[in-house]
């Protein structure tokens, strides 16, 4: 019976060890993962105030990238806890982003690790730029009137009055109170109305008053743009002639870019259209955006340092983007020319992973050419800097170049004048321009534009960061 008790004892006092051993190794095991929590929060805490810091030293000392200290990085940066130790450290590496030689970002890498153990790092990557017009879907310096069959889905805005009739899928802002919405928006009589008014859905998103758009703050230097261009982009001198009462003062070139990292330029003169409704003018006139005869000029290699091309003159623009690409159709040299943009087909890019973007810059307009695609989808940021982004309506111009389907656009468009891309009878009922039309913001653009895209502000901000 001694024995069988023993047995018995030594039995349970196994089981009760190896339970005992087993509860143990769990809380060693559960206390070495809260520690390493514990510390990768730290590391992650003190690598975040590494970016803090560099934004607060940049905004002091704008152009040093070595943190005072004329050495290449990285740079070791003590984090004072609040208690007066030190939290950890945040080592610092800074690369410039640059574009045909001028610095258009920073990538700034913060990798934190914590006062108690360095074994757990965490690095945090963020890049600070000027924020830049692509944040926006839309931007005017006139009232607008978005349709009933239109969708909004990123911030919409006009340093005048709005009427949303559309979807709002985010914030849809005015700069006044209130405004006189005209027939031209549909309202007769002219009457007073608030300054987002209309039977859109999604009236929580509409916000008035808010701040001014400068657009004489974003406009482009177009003198210092044709030089770089010239050193080292890809510069077009004026091909067209004359006065603006001949076809020849209307002549330009026709850009189309290929996937292979090349654009084909020909020289272009257009057809001329009569009794075309003129939407930067408000009159019916005559219209030179359809392209006639061409003929080749010639295939060049996009600059990989520096995509900005440089049209001084009309520029047809299309294809397919195969870089961050910057266009600028302006003229520097002859006085009063103001060469417009005009876009005949589908503008997509080679790569959908960020790397390829485009931006196009006019002096006046940015015009859908009458026989654009039935269905047409625009990728990029379109500046009408004194002008407007649209298309003209041409119900009485002959041919069948009304009404289009569905516009595409994913970017950002500026307009300085009220754009139109549909045209609407008195009911309401669409009769020409694109019968839909849908815009979808580009957070890629939004956070690494092309260069020379137009700022909203010189104060440099982080406008993207990521856990690596």
């Amino acid at each position: 019976m001694r024995g069988s008790i023993t047995l018995l004892v030594l039995v349970f006092g196994g089981i009760f060890l190896a339970v005992l051993a087993a509860l143990s190794g769990y809380v060693l095991s559960e206390n070495r993962a809260n520690d390493a929590t514990r510390v990768r929060a730290e590391a992650f805490n003190v690598a975040e105030a590494g970016l803090e810091y560099y934004r607060w030293h940049l905004a002091h000392f704008p152009t040093d990238l070595q943190n005072g200290t004329g050495l290449p990085g990285p740079y070791a940066i003590p984090i004072p806890d609040p208690s007066g130790g030190t939290a950890g450290t945040a080592s610092l590496a800074i690369t410039p982003n640059t574009a045909c030689g001028q610095t258009t970002s920073l990538t700034l890498d913060s990798t934190g690790t914590a006062a108690d153990d360095s074994t757990q790092p965490v690095t945090l990557e963020a890049r600070y730029a000027e924020p830049s017009i692509a944040s926006y879907d839309f931007v005017s310096n006139a009232s607008v009137w978005i349709g009933s069959s239109d969708v909004v889905n990123g911030p919409y805005h006009s340093n005048n009055g709005i009427r949303m009739d559309g979807t709002a899928n985010a914030q849809v802002s005015s700069s006044v109170s209130t405004w006189t919405c005209t027939s031209s928006y549909g309202c007769s009589p002219s009457k007073t109305e608030p300054g987002v008014f209309g039977s859109g859905t999604n009236a929580s998103l509409w916000q008035y008053p808010t701040p001014t758009i400068d657009f004489n703050g974003i406009a482009a230097n177009f003198a210092n743009l044709k030089s770089i261009a010239q050193s080292s982009g890809i510069y077009l001198p004026r091909y067209s002639s004359g006065n603006s009462n001949s076809t020849a003062y209307y002549k330009g070139y026709h850009l189309v870019f290929n996937a292979n990292g090349t654009v084909t330029i020909y020289k272009a003169q257009p057809n001329r259209l009569s009794n075309v409704y003129l939407l930067d003018s408000n009159t019916y006139g005559s219209d030179y955006a359809l392209m006639g005869n061409q003929v080749s000029y010639e295939t060049v290699p996009i600059p990989a340092n520096c995509g900005l091309i440089f049209v001084e003159d009309n520029a047809w623009i299309e294809g397919t983007i195969p870089a961050k690409v910057t266009v600028v159709v302006a003229n520097v040299t002859t006085a009063n020319v103001t060469p417009n943009a005009y876009l005949p087909g589908n503008i997509t890019y080679a790569s959908a992973d960020g790397s390829d973007g485009l931006t196009v810059i006019a002096s006046h307009d940015v015009l859908i050419t009458p026989n654009s695609p039935q269905d047409m989808s625009i990728s990029g940021v379109f500046v009408a800097q004194s002008g407007v982004f649209g298309r003209n309506y041409y119900g009485y111009a002959g041919g069948s170049y009304e009404p289009r389907g569905t516009l595409t656009v994913m970017g950002t468009v500026l307009s300085a004048l009220q754009s139109a891309e549909t045209y609407v009878d008195g009911s309401g009922n669409p009769v020409g321009g694109y019968v839909n039309t849908v815009d979808y913001p580009d957070r890629a653009l939004a956070t690494d534009p092309p260069p020379f895209t137009p700022i909203l502000s010189t104060n440099y901000t982080f406008v993207d960061w990521r856990q690596k």
